[in-house]
């Protein structure tokens, strides 16, 4: 991934999680690891645990950002939740997965939140 690509990711999870905060989440997890892969941010919606994927776009000439959240990546992102869950004795909460797509065109920023964008895949 070039440098300019990490710049724009990053830059796109804070405006993503200033926006969350905002919508009254609270951030738990930011960039979070484990040996299943990495989801952007884990935040909690009232009782919810919510996977939050952040996609960032300049453009839409690549499609729009919510698009690029594929069957793979759901799957994966689905084996990461579950191993987070586990992990933190939390298997019976509610949980979701949020895409938080920012686009930043012609000097604008801006967030749309598409809560509950996808279901569990795989299990």
């Amino acid at each position: 991934m070039t440098r300019e690509k990490q710049t724009k990711g990053a830059r796109g999870e804070e405006i993503a999680v200033a926006f969350l905060r905002v919508q009254g989440y609270r951030i738990l997890e930011r960039n979070y690891r484990c040996p299943l892969g990495e989801v952007d941010i884990i935040a909690r919606d009232g009782n919810t645990v919510v996977f939050v994927e952040v996609k960032t776009r300049t453009s839409e000439r690549f499609g729009t950002p919510q698009a690029a959240i594929g069957p793979q990546k759901q799957k994966r992102m689905t084996a990461i939740a579950l191993y987070y869950l586990k992990g933190q004795g939390w298997l019976g909460a509610p949980a979701r997965f949020d895409v938080a797509a920012v686009s930043l065109h012609e000097g604008r920023e801006t967030v749309t939140l598409f809560r509950n964008a996808f279901d569990a895949r795989g299990y």
